[in-house]
């Protein structure tokens, strides 16, 4: 009667009956509270539910119970790379292989941590132990082809994929993989076909949304120049990213100082001084702005998110105002409407990420904030005195250039899973 009953909430919980399920495990915990199994199904089901921090909890009392089952620390460590705590994440799938070396699932799970580290030699090598265990297993093979794509192994990441493919023609996630993989390589029409066949096999898939839009935007060859560098930038590990950060900065520093220094040389630098600027300013607005003009195109407006799209309002209603100051400068000479452009543009960049989904948002909106205040008043600073570099002009200054290595500081350390 029990395996019966185990096996019905299994069931429930693969047709996404939560209600059900829950009600089944009550009843059984009921009985017997201490029971490792019925834990662990009733973690399941939390995770399943985003309801982590009760998952969490429940997977502890399994292990506590049961200290010498692998199945328990392998959820326990799915519970926490969904709370993005990727070593813990680690630590537990480690602990389950350690429990049982024959799982391939442990390994495929323990590479695509590695690859969140941007361990791309790692992530191949616990792909490639997983497959010795299962040649079939999708997990692994999508790993595999992943970290193959990374370390620039075109054609054996696409024959992996293939394979798994060829295997499962309908898997939603590994049509959805194999579409990101064209898309980093450049193919955004091929990339969206495998997008859109993952979302007819799942249309509630993330990571094949994502996709469609990003391949979507990549129609613009502008959107598409951008996308190259930033799964190049995505793809360094965090001290190399810092260090391209920091060089870009110092060689602005380098130019104009030669620039200030050197009145014949500056023809030729103020324009290379010009492209690098416009380059950093468009990094970090070119993906707020292609949202806005995504959402008139027939299909992609149904792929933003909330949160991309008010980004995408606060973009361009920046960019209004920062055209209305040219403009009314362009009539007036005023120099106040001419500091009324600089802050409508420049605050493009703060308020492009204002409802991102990083972990530590509230810290970027704050800094946003901040940022916007400073510029409001040194803008009536401007048009009282018509100074438009003032005391007030200075620390908005200084408030963005800080924003801007707190806010790269911030989504590299998210990226490298930190």
């Amino acid at each position: 009667m029990e395996e019966f009953v185990l096996s019905k909430v299994e069931v429930l919980l693969e047709q996404k009956k939560y209600a059900e399920a829950r009600n089944m495990l009550a009843d059984l915990l009921r009985q017997d509270p201490n029971n490792p199994q019925y834990l662990s199904l009733m973690a399941e089901l939390n995770l399943q539910l985003d309801e982590y921090t009760h998952a969490e909890t429940l997977i502890n009392q399994a292990i506590a119970q049961q200290p010498d089952n692998p199945h328990l620390f392998y959820i326990k460590s799915r519970i926490a790379s969904l709370q993005n705590k990727l070593n813990d994440a680690e630590t537990n799938i480690q602990q389950a292989i350690q429990l049982d070396p024959y799982d391939a699932d442990y390994f495929a799970m323990a590479a695509s941590f590695k690859l969140a580290k941007k361990d791309f030699e790692g992530a191949l090598e616990l792909a490639n132990q997983a497959l010795a265990i299962d040649a079939e297993n999708l997990l692994a093979l999508n790993m595999r082809s992943t970290a193959l794509t990374k370390l620039g192994r075109k054609d054996e990441s696409f024959e992996t994929i293939e394979y798994a493919l060829r295997d499962d023609p309908n898997n939603s996630y590994t049509h959805s993989n194999f579409g990101w993989g064209l898309l980093e390589q450049g193919n955004h029409k091929k990339a969206l076909e495998h997008f859109r066949i993952s979302l007819m096999n799942d249309p509630s898939s993330e990571h094949a949304q994502s996709g469609m839009l990003e391949a979507i935007k990549a129609t613009n060859p502008i959107y598409r120049a951008y996308l190259r560098y930033a799964f190049w930038m995505a793809n360094l590990q965090g001290k190399l990213q810092w260090g391209f950060i920091i060089g870009f900065y110092l060689t602005q520093r380098v130019l104009r100082s030669l620039a200030d220094n050197n009145p014949a040389l500056s023809p030729y630098i103020t324009p290379i001084l010009l492209v690098l600027v416009l380059f950093a300013f468009s990094t970090w607005i070119i993906n707020p702005v292609s949202n806005l003009l995504l959402r008139f195109h027939k299909f992609g407006r149904y792929l933003l998110d909330p949160q991309e799209t008010k980004n995408a309002n606060l973009v361009a209603i920046c960019a209004g105002i920062g055209l209305v100051g040219l403009l009314l400068f362009i009539i007036l000479r005023e120099n106040g409407f001419i500091a009324l452009a600089i802050f409508g543009f420049s605050m493009m960049l703060p308020l492009g990420q204002f409802f991102s989904t990083l972990r530590y948002k509230k810290i970027l909106q704050v800094g946003a904030i901040i940022i916007a205040v400073f510029g409001l008043l040194a803008l009536v600073s401007t048009f009282l005195t018509g100074e438009i570099f003032n005391a007030l002009t200075g620390i908005y200054a200084v408030l963005f250039i800080i924003y801007q290595f707190v806010a790269n500081k911030i989504m590299i350390d998210e990226q490298n899973g930190n």
